[in-house]
């Protein structure tokens, strides 16, 4: 395999930068200090950037960054990348898997940045860490929104923030800092607008969210885009109170809160008709106000996951709510 060749490539780079006094002034004079989650953190200006999901890739696309970018890892989950309004950014650059992220992955591609989450991308079962690729080298950055449960340097930020902030730093880690507050000021009059026509109902619509399962339904608490977008929209999570992110819960939870309308979350093998299907088949659910009256509405999984698209799906949302009848 390549790997083999590589990651002493890599290690005897970092030796050559670490063992020349002039490499590493130059070094540090050609880096800036971004934030990754709380931990401040020294970047060059990448060239071979790789993106795990659409999320990451759409904001370095959205950055006009394109040029910049060595490829991205799109799990099947995620839905096609011809129907990302950056689809011809995603044809100009290579797909280097369709599996989940891997160190492998990473050094083969001779990546010197790579843009994920934390557990949606980076992980430690998966021995796949900003740590370690520390050690090896490759500069990492992580989505803001997911930093709320990152061990050692953990960042709470609403789920929105989290994406302007995103999108600023990796302004800052780029060189391209207008531009990236330039893009932020046109998502925030997006949002503004929604929040300004949204619905005055009391109580708002209750909303629960449905990503999957069985036996548990896994939802979003109020720590994942979804909660943003149903509250600036006019609606209520009715998840809103559970400090989480992507969470499971019983379906006496679902029942019990009552909610008026549910959002399907729509990727994986299973298309957002048949969740209907299956939602409406279950009986215990029957009385949920939802169910009786067939009360659905559909978010792409980009929209539902930290990126430029969680804007299409407020004004979606928001367009919604505004012809929502109790």
């Amino acid at each position: 395999m390549r790997t083999t060749r590589a990651v002493p490539l890599l290690l005897a780079t970092l030796f050559a930068v670490t063992a020349c006094g002039a490499q590493v002034e130059r070094s540090t004079a050609e880096t800036v200090t971004v934030p990754r989650c709380g931990q401040p953190v020294q970047y060059r200006a990448p060239e071979r950037a790789v993106a795990y999901e659409a999320g990451s890739a759409d904001k370095l696309f959205a950055l006009g960054l394109t040029d910049r970018v060595r490829g991205w890892v799109m799990p099947p989950a995620n839905p096609p990348v011809e129907e990302s309004p950056w689809a011809a950014d995603y044809a100009r650059t290579e797909k280097l898997s369709t599996d989940l992220l891997n160190r492998e992955l990473v050094v083969d591609a001779g990546a010197d940045l790579v843009v994920a989450g934390w557990r949606s991308g980076f992980s430690d079962e998966r021995g796949i860490t900003p740590e370690l690729l520390d050690r090896l080298g490759v500069q990492s950055f992580m989505h803001t929104e997911t930093c709320w449960n990152y061990p050692g340097h953990p960042q709470r930020v609403t789920p929105l923030e989290g994406l302007y902030e995103d999108m600023r730093r990796l302004g800052a880690i780029f060189r391209v800092p207008e531009r990236a507050d330039q893009v932020v000021a046109g998502m925030q009059t997006r949002v503004a607008a929604v929040t300004e026509a949204a619905p005055r109902l009391d109580p708002p619509p209750s909303v629960f969210l449905y990503d999957s399962g069985t036996d548990r339904p896994n939802t979003a608490g109020n720590q994942v885009p979804p909660n943003d977008i149903i509250s600036l929209a006019g609606g209520r999570n009715v998840l809103g109170d559970l400090d989480a992110r992507w969470t499971d819960v019983g379906w006496e939870t679902v029942v019990q809160r009552r909610p008026e309308i549910i959002m399907i979350l729509d990727y994986g093998d299973q298309s957002a008709q048949e969740k209907i299907d299956y939602l409406t088949s279950l009986p215990q659910l029957r009385s949920v106000p939802a169910i009786a009256n067939r009360a659905f509405f559909v978010l792409d999984y980009n929209e539902g996951i930290s990126g430029p698209r969680n804007i299409d799906g407020l004004e979606r949302f928001g367009a919604y709510l505004k012809e929502f009848r109790r």
